[in-house]
């Protein structure tokens, strides 16, 4: 799913809002249903789930995605359903059903499959003939304006897998040869505090605050980890308070972002499950839903019981928006011990 803090997009004509749905996903949907909703008459979120298989009940697909919508404070929703007839009419028949079910108006439902859509709401052959509407998505100014606004739509969901894709090959290995040195100079440092110290994980929490810092000033500087970078924080972050330390900085600029999907696909996958919901929670921030989605599904393919990546999933499905997290980040204030939100200039 995907809140819409990005670029306004006008839309205008049901082939404007067909063009416009890879650039709200991020990627060129395929047997799939997506669900658009609209308050004001402004897009305001989108939701995709798979069409049903055929022969099997669309009901359930059709019951999450009018409620997430439903949570989304929408006023109307139209859904468009990608793929043959055969197995996309009973997913937006029952998409239909449910939309209508907790009130929420809908103002098309849509077919499209090879260039062309169909319209199962209009009826009146002169505007929705039978053989369908062919539209050209290159064509249309909703791409022109999305494609000038920096916005990406990915040719598949397969390629946006693809960026969070563990690396291989040569670069693995010195991965793995980095990780080995993080840990024993992890083992170094707890060897010199003193007790008090290694029981609070007040060394481990200062290390990471500290790698994290530098991490990001590099990826703001255009900058790239090194390998020992890289494996360093990553074994900082498998203690917990560390890593939720780091959480507490963490948004949806474009800085972390990068730095997160970086640590992501080079450590290694002992040590990958805090930078890929770190990821994860940056591309929610950012309303990337779908790199999220697909961040925490190989995080979890791995660590199925990782609480953050549990929270982060079911925040997703719940289609919680961006927006709720307006006092995000968090940051502890050490003269007070209390927490704050992040001003301008800091760290």
């Amino acid at each position: 799913m995907n809140s819409t803090d990005r670029p306004r997009l006008a839309v205008r004509s049901p082939a404007d809002l067909i063009a416009a749905v890879p650039y709200l996903l991020g990627f060129h949907p395929a047997d799939s249903v997506v669900l658009v909703a609209l308050r004001e008459k402004q897009i305001i979120f989108a939701a995709r789930a798979d069409l049903a298989p055929p022969g099997t009940d669309p009901g359930p697909v059709a019951r999450y995605l009018a409620a997430v919508i439903g949570r989304q404070g929408a006023d109307a929703a139209t859904a468009i359903g990608y793929g043959p007839a055969a197995r996309v009419t009973a997913t937006l028949d029952a998409v239909r059903r449910e939309l209508d079910g907790i009130g929420l108006a809908v103002l098309d439902a849509l077919r499209v499959e090879d260039d062309r859509y169909w319209s199962y709401l209009c009826v009146d052959p002169g505007c929705c003939p039978p053989e369908g509407t062919r539209y050209d998505p290159r064509a249309s100014q909703v791409t022109a304006a999305a494609v000038f606004a920096g916005q990406v739509a990915l040719p598949d969901r397969a390629a946006l897998t693809a960026q969070v894709a563990p690396v291989e090959g040569p670069a693995r290995e010195a991965m793995r040869e980095a990780t080995v040195q993080a840990r024993e100079r992890l083992g170094d440092l707890l060897g010199a505090v003193t007790p008090e110290e290694l029981i609070s994980g007040r060394a481990m929490i200062g290390a990471a605050r500290q790698a994290h810092r530098a991490a990001v000033e590099r990826t703001r500087r255009g900058e790239r980890s090194t390998d020992d970078d890289v494996a360093w924080l990553g074994v900082l972050l498998t203690f917990v308070p560390a890593r939720d330390e780091v959480w507490e900085r963490t948004d949806g600029a474009d800085e972390h972002l990068a730095l997160w999907t970086d640590m992501f696909r080079r450590g290694e996958p002992e040590v990958s499950a805090a930078p890929g919901c770190l990821l994860a929670f940056a591309a929610f921030r950012a309303g990337q839903g779908a790199l999220a989605a697909v961040a925490l599904e190989r995080v979890l393919a791995r660590n199925p019981d990782y609480s953050m990546a549990l929270l982060l999933d079911d925040l997703l499905r719940q289609g919680v928006p961006p927006s709720r997290l307006t006092d995000w980040p968090v940051l502890n204030d050490k003269r007070t011990g209390r927490r704050r939100r992040r001003r301008r200039g800091d760290r």
